[in-house]
């Protein structure tokens, strides 16, 4: 998988294709700021998965990976770290 700076562009159109949010910074808050609610969450977690042909497991969502875009790229490079050793 790329680094967690070649992702930022990819989740970023991520978000406007399929979530219809727009963020607009790397490192804003997304939760705080209201772009990333309940549904949103969800729907981000199914676009995570198909996106990236990957699985996100319950046990390691954590919201503060996913509060903003620089988090959430550093948080799929870290599970595709954890995929390589495992």
């Amino acid at each position: 998988m790329k680094d967690a700076r070649a992702l930022y562009t990819q989740i970023n159109k991520l978000f406007f294709e399929k979530l219809n949010l727009e963020a607009p910074a790397v490192d804003t808050d997304l939760v705080e700021e209201g772009i990333l609610d309940s549904l949103a969450f969800v729907e981000l977690l199914v676009s995570l998965e198909q996106e990236f042909e990957t699985k996100i497991p319950l046990d390691t969502i954590d919201i503060e990976n996913f509060r903003s875009i620089a988090k959430i790229a550093e948080f799929l490079v870290g599970a595709d770290q954890l995929r390589k050793i495992a």
